[in-house]
């Protein structure tokens, strides 16, 4: 475990989000979280979401881990994590991370595993997913050299046929009454905007998904931003700076 002396294991200044409309400027940077896992998350979404969609006690899944993020805040506020990711560099990089000490009852547990064949989970036995899945090949994790890496896939059909193997699995484990939040981008291709948040959230829909909510996130502090600035210039097109939070019920009464 890692000495917290010089760390702070608590937010300073958070609250609660309770609008359609996120923005966080000022990434967090409390206990372990950091930016240096690219196309990882800010720290104030899964606290906002564990906090909201779960107790203590209860069990988080993230099923493509990345720098575990989820994890991280699942273990801060004493909840069950659970992660996969196929690429075993984040799954190292994950390990690292948890490595610290906090007042939690649950260590959480990581390993390599495939989005798409979550066998290791029993059926409805999860409580909240939280999961940040690549958009596209837009970044290559594995540079092609990890078979299944879904950042590999460049083609829309077939990302969003893989990852609904995904989302099969998704259901199945999820509890009843429960629900999944995943973080989708959109792109653009050839000038055109290709709505995949879109896409993706139709994948859910057809696999028994509700939808609760669809948040929308802005972007900041994005490395690639002064490039795509002057390119969008160019093509006369604005710059995408927002993605989309989907709340996905499993099994929900949604009658009002």
């Amino acid at each position: 475990m890692k000495n917290n002396s010089n760390i702070s294991l608590a937010p300073t200044n958070f609250e609660p989000e309770f609008t359609t409309l996120w923005s966080f400027p000022v990434r967090g940077n409390w206990a372990t979280h950091s930016p240096d896992y690219r196309g990882n998350f800010a720290p104030q979404i899964a606290r906002n979401l564990i906090l909201k969609y779960s107790k203590e006690g209860d069990t988080v899944l993230d099923p493509m881990a990345g720098g575990g993020t989820t994890l991280i805040e699942a273990k801060l506020l004493n909840r069950k994590g659970i992660g996969f990711d196929i690429n075993p560099k984040a799954v190292d990089i994950t390990i690292k991370n948890l490595r610290f000490e906090c007042n939690s009852n649950y260590e959480p547990k990581v390993k390599v595993g495939d989005v798409r064949n979550l066998k290791e989970i029993p059926d409805s036995s999860i409580d909240l997913i939280i999961t940040h899945p690549p958009y596209l090949n837009i970044i290559k994790y594995s540079d092609g050299k990890i078979e299944g890496d879904l950042s590999n896939i460049s083609s829309l059909k077939k990302f969003c046929d893989e990852l609904e193997l995904g989302i099969k699995e998704f259901y199945r484990v999820l509890k009843e009454d429960s629900y999944c939040a995943i973080l989708i981008g959109d792109t653009r291709r050839a000038k055109h905007y290709v709505p995949l948040s879109y896409y993706v959230m139709e994948r859910f829909l057809d696999n028994g998904f509700v939808l609760k909510e669809d948040i929308i996130k802005a972007q900041h502090n994005c490395e690639s931003t002064p490039y795509w600035k002057s390119k969008a210039e160019k093509l006369n097109i604005y710059l995408i700076m927002h993605e989309h939070h989907l709340f996905l019920g499993s099994r929900v009464n949604m009658k009002i």
